[in-house]
């Protein structure tokens, strides 16, 4: 391994864009490649952000000796191939959200993950703002007790187009594995893995959902109540409920710069911990620097998370009639 770990881009979309702008903040990582199905495009998304290298296939970077590290940003369906094949060519991968359209397919790629020994992590850039890393350590001090209970919403309203990626079945469109990945993952992150899932909501009239209200139940009597929505804007803030006190994560909660504690008997306290560039960087130090130590998966934000949110997302779509499949075709 080198000492500067070399990345590729998968799948130069909006969320790439903004991703790979972040190098720029990170020390001893940098971008070198890029692929996408279409030549121009991963060329175009090379020119604009002076990478080295565009394939105009995603074989064609897994063959690239140079790259260490791919950046996965494809629609979801499309992960688990990718993510399959990369982890046989021995690339270390930082995966987007939703990590994979099924629970079967996500459980494949953390078991190739662990018998290869290459490493693989979810995207979940929350897990790693200054903001939230500081509300885990107030919550591991006893700041607000024993947390009994979660609260979190993030929703958007989108003019419905079937022809757009969010709307399209096969494309792993809707809001649950867009945006209801954040809420769950933030739950999951504070309560663990829950033992019930009930869900209610609404879908398109392509078979992808809507809006979607979650409560994830606990065999002692905790609890998280969650929103999602691609039907109508939500605030995007979450709260923290526990034994002593609350505290409040500011909109929008999955990359807030400020949080709220509220200690029973005591005046509230703000706390603001701005983010390192757009807030990306954060993760992709997470994985720079794991992967320079040869580690296989991140204490931060581990397979078996993320297995456990793909299980609560893939419930809850289930139980409004929403089933997705894996793109084996995409390679």
């Amino acid at each position: 391994m080198t000492e500067e770990i070399r990345w590729g881009v998968v799948g130069p979309g909006r969320i790439a864009e903004k991703v790979v702008a972040d190098f720029a903040v990170v020390e001893g990582a940098r971008a070198v490649a890029v692929a996408s199905r279409s030549l121009q495009r991963a060329q175009d998304f090379a020119g604009r952000h002076g990478i080295e290298r565009a394939h105009g296939s995603y074989a064609d970077v897994l063959a690239d000796p140079e790259v260490d590290v791919l950046y996965v940003a494809t629609p979801h369906p499309q992960h688990h191939a990718i993510a399959l094949a990369a982890l046989r060519a021995g690339k270390a991968l930082l995966v987007e959200k939703a990590f994979t359209a099924t629970v079967a397919g996500a459980r494949e790629v953390a078991d190739l993950s662990r018998e290869t020994g290459v490493f693989a992590m979810e995207a979940m850039w929350t897990r790693f703002q200054p903001a939230v890393v500081r509300l885990r350590e107030l919550i591991a001090e006893g700041a607000i007790g024993e947390v009994r209970s979660v609260q979190a919403d993030l929703g958007v309203q989108r003019d419905f187009d079937p022809t757009d990626r969010l709307f399209a079945k096969e494309l792993g469109g809707g809001a649950l594995l867009d945006l209801g990945v954040y809420v769950v993952s933030f739950a999951q992150m504070l309560l663990g893995d829950p033992d019930t899932v009930t869900a209610t909501g609404s879908t398109f009239e392509t078979g992808v959902d809507a809006e979607v209200s979650l409560l994830l139940g606990y065999a002692d009597g905790r609890s998280a109540t969650l929103m999602t929505s691609l039907r109508n804007a939500l605030p995007g803030q979450a709260r923290v409920f526990g034994t002593a006190g609350w505290i409040d994560v500011l909109p929008r909660f999955h990359h807030p710069q400020t949080i709220v504690l509220h200690r029973a008997g005591a005046e509230p306290e703000e706390i603001t911990l701005p983010q390192l560039g757009g807030g990306y960087s954060h993760e992709l130090i997470e994985v720079t620097e794991c992967v320079r130590a040869g580690r296989g998966e991140s204490a931060v934000m581990p397979l078996a998370d993320t297995l456990a949110v793909q299980d609560v997302l893939e419930q809850a779509s289930g139980q409004l009639g929403v089933t997705f499949a894996e793109d084996a075709a995409v390679l």
